[in-house]
């Protein structure tokens, strides 16, 4: 009896220790990722994920077959990985996973749940309206709607802010709770779409902007009207115009200053219009699947002139943003064959 309790033991022993990860309670857990130490990796669905998810976590689900080919293109082998899901269950095998390509990793016991109820950080943005799209081989792009000009996109777990402010229209904004910044765009310096606070906030990989703010902040890629970067492989960036052009108005946003932005992700194109009226340059805009325009007057467009860029542009999908006070209510019913969506920006 007591040589088979000592098989049943050392079988036990062995077990653990060949598992190849480690499970932590979240004041460990909290401790280890602390500071950039480890890559945070929520392996729930998206719909959970977006529910509410621990700051700076990207999300790979962990059922995908595709599971650890997206782990491989996303995650550095040098730095551990902290894993976690709902309640262990599905970050544990994960975790399996990803010690067995020769990872460390570490799980998080308990899973969210567990997390919350040691009343650890969650970023929750349920307060923000989201828009999903596909881009041409099926991948998901979420657009987050902030406040005013300030959104942010999510796509094959990198996460693109444009325009980030700490505070607009009431609303207040935390950089160190949300998604960690890959990508920033910035299309001009008025303080609604330029805020150094706000950058301060969050490291980046790369800033895209304008002279002007460039030589503000002292660093970023410089991008003038008609440039073109690629960004990766499968991310481009184009500057357009952005400028108004009724008499009277130059003075808000002069012609070659700022920037309007389209973003091409996997073959969807987005166009971000920045502030700017509907200019004789939208008539060069092509193939846009999803338009952001500005509906504000005097500094941007009137009703009228949404609806003529619309009309010149031809988007699938048309969202008026930085419209403030503006009645945008009235403009889906004016342009029928255009899919029309207003959300709370402001």
């Amino acid at each position: 009896m007591k040589r088979y309790l000592l098989i049943c033991l050392l079988a036990v022993v062995g077990l653990s220790s060949c598992k190849g990860f480690e499970t932590v309670p979240p004041e460990e857990f909290e401790t280890r990722i602390a500071d950039g130490k480890a890559q945070l990796l929520d392996v729930r669905t998206r719909e959970e994920y977006y529910a509410g998810y621990i700051p700076g976590a990207i999300n790979i689900d962990g059922r995908l077959n595709i599971f650890m080919d997206e782990c491989k293109a996303s995650l550095d082998p040098s730095v551990p990985v902290a894993v976690y899901c709902r309640g262990g269950r599905r970050s544990a095998e994960a975790a399996q996973k990803l010690a067995k390509a020769g990872y460390e990793v570490f799980d998080l016991d308990g899973g969210i749940l567990e997390w919350a109820d040691a009343g650890k950080p969650i970023v929750d943005i349920d307060n923000y309206e989201v828009d999903i799209f596909k881009t041409d081989s099926g991948k998901e792009v979420y657009v987050h709607a902030m406040a005013h000009a300030t959104m942010y996109m999510v796509y094959d777990s990198l996460n693109i802010y444009i325009d980030p402010v700490s505070r607009s229209g009431g609303k207040s904004f935390s950089y160190l709770k949300l998604p960690r910044a890959n990508y920033v765009l910035l299309t001009h310096e008025h303080g609604d779409h330029f805020d150094r606070n706000a950058l301060a906030l969050m490291p980046m990989a790369q800033l895209v902007t304008n002279a002007r703010c460039a030589e503000m902040l002292g660093y970023g890629t410089v991008m003038a009207n008609g440039d073109a970067l690629q960004l990766r492989d499968d991310i481009k960036v184009e500057a357009v115009p952005a400028y108004n052009c009724t008499e009277g108005r130059e003075q808000f946003h002069p012609k070659g200053r700022d920037n309007g932005f389209i973003l091409t992700l996997d073959g969807l194109r987005i166009y971000i219009a920045g502030d700017t009226e509907d200019i004789p340059e939208m008539s060069q805009i092509k193939d846009i699947d999803v338009a952001y325009l500005p509906c504000n007057q005097p500094y941007t467009m009137t009703p009228d002139q949404f609806v003529n860029a619309v009309n010149v542009i031809k988007p699938k999908v048309a969202f008026p943003y930085h419209y403030s006070n503006t009645d945008v209510s009235v403009l889906p019913a004016r342009l029928p064959d255009t899919d029309v969506r207003i959300r709370q920006y402001q």
